[in-house]
């Protein structure tokens, strides 16, 4: 699978993109969640070939991208990068596919800008669950309590296991390669640890988005894919999004939590496929 990778500028940040398939197929943009990377994505897109060109963001803060001297972390400047990305590349027309986070920021890119997106896939994300949900406060006790630093791979490696349990071995080991880098005599993430943390865990109320408006407003097909163990998005929320929404379809993935591609990953690999069909002719 061919692969390439892009530098865009948000302001003054430096954005990294990777990019798989053919430069002629169809784009697909993808976006991570708050402590992923580009790379997450790598499996999914060679599900995806041929015919798709998947293009995915280093979001801010993450993966080969800067970090926010400001700390500026919240799903208004996470979509001005979607944006910088979206017009720096050329993409006139895609497909967006977002996960967590990123599926937040999916969302909200979405129904802002309906000429741009074909069709959109959301990875365990919904309204109140980034802010009211188990997940929601397990993803804040693990910022709490992850180390800056670690001595060896090994204990990255224990630590990863006790907050990822249900991820697969080969998940484990792309997360550590691509999240951690030596530094002296040990090991530190590559992600603004303390940035992201300290946005996570004290946000301005003000920057909090209620996405239930920009649900509403999609008119894109929508699909919502749920881990069927997931403590994120609940089952009565997914409902509830294509309730209020005809152009959102729901299904989940069985056997996986919130951590959905890396869970089941041959799984999300046919619902997506199955949903975006052959690709269109750019």
């Amino acid at each position: 699978m061919d692969r390439r990778d892009h530098i865009v500028h948000c302001g003054a940040l430096r954005l990294h993109v990777a990019d798989w398939g053919g430069t002629g197929g169809w784009p697909v943009l993808m976006l991570h969640g708050i402590r992923s990377f580009a790379d997450t994505f790598e499996g999914l897109a060679g599900a995806l070939q041929p015919g798709y060109r998947v293009l995915a963001l280093d979001h801010r803060g993450r993966g080969q991208s800067e970090w926010d001297p400001g700390r500026n972390y919240y799903t208004d400047a996470y979509v001005e990068d979607v944006r910088a990305v979206v017009e720096q590349l050329g993409l006139s027309r895609f497909d967006l596919l977002g996960h967590s986070m990123g599926g937040i920021n999916a969302i909200v890119y979405a129904a802002a800008h309906p000429d741009r997106v074909r069709k959109l896939i959301v990875e365990d994300a919904g309204p109140g669950a980034f802010d009211d949900s188990d997940g929601a406060r397990r993803i804040r006790a693990e910022l709490s309590r992850t180390p800056e630093s670690f001595a060896d791979w090994g204990e990255a490696e224990t630590f990863m296991r006790e907050i990822r349990p249900t991820v697969t071995p080969e998940a484990i080991a792309a997360r550590l390669r691509h999240m951690l880098e030596p530094h002296g005599d040990r090991l530190r993430w590559r992600y603004d640890h303390a940035g992201i943390k300290a946005t996570r865990l004290d946000p301005d109320p003000a920057r909090v988005v209620d996405l239930w408006p920009p649900v509403q407003a999609l008119c894109c097909p929508t699909l919502v894919l749920r881990g069927g163990r997931s403590d994120y998005l609940s089952a009565a929320t997914a409902r509830a999004m294509a309730a209020r929404n005809p152009a959102i379809a729901w299904r989940e993935i069985p056997d996986a939590g919130h951590y959905v591609h890396d869970d089941q990953p041959e799984r999300v690999a046919l619902a997506v496929t199955e949903f975006l069909g052959a690709a269109p002719t750019p």
